[in-house]
C-alpha cells in the first residue's frame, strides 16, 4: 500500500504526515489492518526497538473533584461507586509506589484529582517525590495534578520530578463539549509551564467519547506542536454514574488504528497505552505492543487493569522486553534536547509535532472493574 510506504519513510525521517494521510489511517479496513500494524511497527522499532516502559500509577487523592469533566469518575456530581480519599501521607504514596516498581516499573505517576494544586499541596507532593526519590535509586517520578500556577512545575522540579503530565484529552473545537469548568487553552498553557520548568512534557489524548475521526487527527497534531515527550492514549472506560456512560464507540481493531495513526505523527516519542486497553483492546493488547512503546503496569486510578503478572508475560509472549531503569527511553537526539533543557521542539518538518466499517461497539460493562486495592484501601497492590 503506497500510503503505508509513505507513511513509514516520513516516520523514519521524523517528518510530519499530511492531515489526509493520517486521516486515511483512520479509514483503513479491517483487512488492511495487520498491514497497517506491520507499518507502524517498523517505525516504532527503529526509535524503540523491542523494549516496553512500564509506568505506575498512584492516586494520590481520590474523588471529589470540582471539575465538570464527562468523562471522569472522579468528577464533580460523579456517581460513579468509586474509592474517595484524601490526600495519602508521603510514606503511604511512598509505599504505593514501591510495589510497582518491585513489579518492574521505571516511572511512578503521582495523580491527584482537583482543578490544580495549592502551594500547600505542591509542598506535600515535594516531600512524596522525595521520599519515593531517597527509597528508589533511579526512579522516574512523573507529578499530574492539575492546572499549574506560575513558579508550581519549577517548584516540583526542585523537589526532583523528572516530568509532569497534564493530557489535551480532544481537539480544541469539541473541547467544550466535555468539559465547561475550564478550557483547552488552560491544558496547553500548563503544558507548556512544565516543558519551560526543564520537566518533561507529558500529554496525550481520551479516545471513544464520540468524537469525529478529525477530532482525533486535531487534538494528535496539537500534541505534536506541543512536542511532548511521552503521549498517552487512553481509550474511554464508560463508568455507570458520568454522562458518558453510555459511549461504547470503540472496537479493538478502532483502537489499533488510532494507536498507528498516533505514531505515524508523533515516531519518535514515547507512545503509552493508557486507562482502558484491557477493556477495549482485550485480546488485542499483544498486538498494540508493535505500536507503542509503553504502558501502565496494574490499577489505574479507579479502575482495576489485568494483573501485572499477566503485563508481564504479555509483553515476553509478543517478544518484548521490558525496559530497564539503566536504558534511556527516548531516542539520542530527543534525550540529549531533554538533558540540556531545550523547549523549542526536536521535529523537523514544521513546527507541528476505504472507510472503516460503521459498527457500534458492544458495551462490555462486564470488563469495568472499579478498583478496590492498592493506594487508599488496606489490600495488596496490583502490581
Amino acid at each position: 500500500m503506497d500510503l503505508l510506504n509513505t507513511l513509514v519513510d516520513k516516520g523514519l525521517r521524523r517528518e510530519l504526515p499530511t492531515r489526509e494521510e493520517a486521516l486515511a489511517v483512520l479509514a483503513t479496513s479491517d483487512d488492511d489492518l495487520l498491514d497497517v500494524v506491520a507499518a507502524a511497527g517498523k517505525v516504532r522499532r527503529h526509535w524503540f526497538g523491542r523494549r516496553v516502559k512500564l509506568n505506575y500509577l498512584v492516586n494520590l487523592k481520590s474523588g471529589l473533584c470540582p471539575e465538570d469533566c464527562s468523562y471522569c469518575s472522579q468528577r464533580l456530581g460523579s456517581k460513579a461507586d468509586i474509592l474517595k480519599y484524601t490526600w495519602l501521607k508521603p510514606d503511604e504514596a511512598s509505599q504505593a509506589a514501591a510495589a510497582g516498581l518491585a513489579g518492574g516499573a521505571k516511572r511512578v505517576c503521582l495523580v491527584a484529582s482537583g482543578r490544580g494544586p495549592t502551594d500547600r499541596d505542591v509542598d506535600r507532593v515535594s516531600q512524596t517525590i522525595k521520599a519515593i526519590k531517597e527509597q528508589n535509586e533511579g526512579v522516574e517520578v512523573c507529578a499530574c495534578l492539575g492546572l499549574l500556577s506560575d513558579g508550581q512545575a519549577e517548584r516540583l522540579r526542585e523537589a526532583g520530578a523528572d516530568a509532569y503530565n497534564h493530557n489535551l484529552n480532544t481537539s480544541e473545537s469539541t473541547y467544550g463539549d466535555i468539559t465547561t469548568t475550564h478550557t483547552y487553552a488552560d491544558r496547553v498553557d500548563t503544558v507548556q509551564k512544565a516543558h519551560a520548568a526543564g520537566l518533561s512534557a507529558c500529554s496525550g489524548l481520551i479516545a471513544g467519547m464520540g468524537e469525529s475521526d478529525e477530532d482525533l487527527v486535531d487534538v494528535v497534531f496539537s500534541l505534536r506542536e506541543l512536542d511532548p515527550d511521552s503521549v498517552p492514549v487512553n481509550f474511554l472506560i464508560p463508568f455507570e454514574g458520568t454522562p458518558l456512560a453510555k459511549e461504547w464507540n470503540l472496537t479493538p481493531q478502532r483502537c489499533l488504528r488510532i494507536l498507528a495513526m498516533v505514531r505515524f505523527v508523533c515516531p519518535d516519542v514515547e507512545v503509552r497505552i493508557a486507562g482502558g486497553r484491557e477493556v477495549h483492546l482485550r485480546t488485542m493488547q499483544p498486538l498494540a505492543l508493535h505500536l507503542a512503546n509503553s504502558i501502565f503496569l496494574g490499577d489505574y486510578l479507579t479502575s482495576e487493569g489485568q494483573a501485572g503478572k499477566a503485563d508481564l508475560e504479555m509483553i515476553a509472549d509478543a517478544g518484548f522486553e521490558v525496559e530497564g531503569a539503566d536504558q534511556v527511553t527516548l531516542p539520542e537526539h530527543r534525550a540529549q534536547a531533554a538533558a540540556c533543557g531545550d523547549t523549542g521542539g526536536c521535529h523537523e518538518g514544521g513546527g507541528v509535532c476505504g472507510p472503516a466499517p460503521a459498527v457500534a461497539a458492544e458495551p462490555r460493562t462486564d470488563l469495568v472493574a472499579v478498583r478496590r486495592r492498592g493506594a487508599g484501601t488496606d489490600l495488596a497492590p496490583n502490581a
